[in-house]
């Protein structure tokens, strides 16, 4: 297939690797004019993945019609607050017939709407075009060609068994899904389960806490999921558990290493110059407590990591409140 891969960063650029060796030609958009010479004359991406050699088939540009210009699909890895005016810009450009993938873990602030929404409410675009790719996908790992599993979620399978065909690699495998709103709400909420890991690592707790926060944070995934229509299964597969334990453990998750930041005293402000990539769980959190506020669902942990974020609770403020909740039966 003919390929365009819209983000720079370093998952775009994973995925562009993957998309090369399944054997598709690809275009890498970037907004960086720095990234796109080095892709195109020394084949790496020193910015966010150093030392790493990338194809040498694989072409960079700054040129947004140009990059998507004739591509059967097109794969969206940016951050998810720029989704909406970036599709504006690219709803000339795209052709009626491509497959959009988002690979976007967030949900837009203001709407409180999922990506493939989005998607779809800008570009005018029929459900069946629009999949999405998640699950325990590190792109830290995947350029070192590490094996790995992902989930490819459409309301169309056929769609989703496009990409699965489209991505699928000796080191990736991908499994495909119905259920997009799962599969999204899973990818978003884990970031922000993983700022509260990563504050309890950085108050020194150790991998009880870890694992009660895992554990009680899925929890709260699989609740707010089945009230807006998720299947319970997904948060039990790799967009669920599996995408939640790799992003919590990791040192390479964006997302832990900030929470971890905070909770060894960073102001917020601090944080944010200390790390170089988007933070997704940062932007999420207050979306998704206003979502599960408007489904009357309780999320203690992503009320608790608001708050900090906010500035109305320390670190060690926001364990006390978890902490101290009411006693009751698990399930």
């Amino acid at each position: 297939m003919n390929c365009a891969v819209i983000g720079g960063g370093s998952w775009g650029t994973a995925f562009a690797q993957i998309l090369i060796d399944a054997g598709n030609d690809v275009v890498l958009w970037a907004r960086d004019e720095a990234v796109v010479k080095q892709v195109n004359t020394e084949h790496r991406n020193d910015r966010f993945h150093p030392g790493r050699d990338l194809p040498e088939s694989l072409r960079a540009t700054a040129d947004l019609p140009e990059a998507i210009r004739g591509a059967d699909l097109v794969a969206l890895a940016i951050p998810s607050q720029a989704m909406r005016p970036m599709l504006k810009e690219m709803k000339s450009s795209i052709s009626n017939q491509a497959i959009l993938v988002s690979l976007i873990k967030g949900v837009e602030l203001e709407t409180m709407e999922r990506m493939s929404q989005v998607i779809q409410e800008v570009l005018e675009c029929g459900q069946d075009q629009i999949a999405v790719a998640t699950g325990p996908n590190l792109a830290g790992e995947l350029i070192a060609r590490q094996p790995a599993g992902g989930v490819v979620a459409s309301l169309n399978i056929l769609t989703a068994e496009i990409v699965q065909h489209a991505i699928a690699t000796s080191y990736f495998r991908p499994y495909t899904s119905n259920d997009v709103i799962g599969c999204e709400l899973a990818g978003a909420m884990k970031n922000v389960i993983a700022l509260a890991v990563g504050m309890s690592a950085g108050l020194g707790m150790g991998d009880n806490t870890r694992a009660t926060v895992i554990t009680r944070g899925l929890a709260e995934m699989s609740r707010l999921g089945e009230a807006i229509g998720a299947q319970s299964a997904t948060f039990a597969g790799l967009a669920g558990l599996g995408d939640l334990v790799a992003t919590c453990s990791s040192p390479l998750s964006r997302n832990r290493s900030f929470g971890e930041r905070l909770g060894q005293g960073m102001e917020l402000i601090e944080a944010v110059a200390a790390t170089k990539t988007t933070v997704e769980g940062v932007r999420a959190a207050p979306a998704i407590l206003a979502l599960a506020r408007a489904n009357h669902i309780e999320v203690p942990i992503t009320e608790a990591v608001g708050d900090v974020l906010i500035g109305d609770l320390t670190t060690a403020d926001a364990v006390r409140r978890l902490m101290g909740r009411s006693k009751k039966a698990e399930s």
